[in-house]
């Protein structure tokens, strides 16, 4: 269901054929610091193995996690770059529903590699928005089993690893002439993961779920 959004994205790069270049040169970089609110939802989906007997009504949800971030740009034109992003967030799992507030996962590190191509629209007055789509790749690792998963058995929980799509909304405003500017993003990622909890050799709980994270930014950009 989340790949709906490959048909949408697809027509990103014809909403501004008609607009005019900005002001960023072809071959220019821009590095972009932000202060970055990750989102995520972390919903199960589907349940593929029940060995413990969840009740009716289980859910889960993903904690939220603000951190620094980095964005490199390159523009391959003056209105189309390619960009990438570098952090990590940490991120807890808990029950919802009738399991409000246990403790199933903690300490999960997502690192969500991602690539965006970028159309950039000149409005004049130095006011650029943009919008971009790509693919994204997260990378999830050192997880621990939350204390209430513990107690039901658990000794060990695997995140997958899972291919997903971003789609991608913002804008630069500059602050002066020698390449400093403000930028505010959002993405919306489209991604989940399979959770496994193991009691020993054994698959006590298997079970798909939503990240789907919003992550908005705000922060600095230089271009050179």
């Amino acid at each position: 269901m989340r790949y709906r959004v490959l048909a949408l994205a697809a027509s990103i790069p014809a909403l501004g054929i008609a607009v005019p270049a900005s002001a960023q040169d072809a071959g220019s970089i821009q590095i972009k610091g932000f202060v970055t609110g990750v989102l995520p939802d972390g919903e199960i989906e589907e349940v593929l193995t029940d060995e413990i007997g969840l009740p009716a009504g289980s859910q889960t949800r993903a904690t939220d996690s603000y951190v620094p971030t980095v964005a490199v740009e390159y523009f391959v034109s003056p209105s189309f770059s390619l960009e990438t992003i570098c952090c990590v967030t940490p991120h807890d799992v808990r029950g919802a529903g009738v399991l409000d507030g246990a403790e199933l996962i903690d300490n999960a590190i997502i690192l969500p590699a991602t690539l965006t191509a970028k159309h950039h629209f000149d409005l004049g007055g130095g006011f650029k928005p943009y919008l971009g789509a790509g693919p994204t790749y997260f990378m999830i690792f050192s997880e621990d089993v939350g204390a209430n998963a513990a107690a039901l058995g658990a000794t060990d929980v695997d995140l997958s690893d899972e291919l997903g799509f971003v789609l991608q909304a913002g804008f630069d405003v500059p602050l002066n002439d020698r390449g400093l500017g403000l930028s505010l993003d959002a993405k919306r990622y489209f991604v989940g993961t399979t959770a496994t909890f193991n009691a020993g050799d054994t698959v006590a709980l298997q079970s798909e779920h939503a990240l789907d994270p919003w992550v908005v930014s705000a922060g600095l950009a230089y271009r050179f």
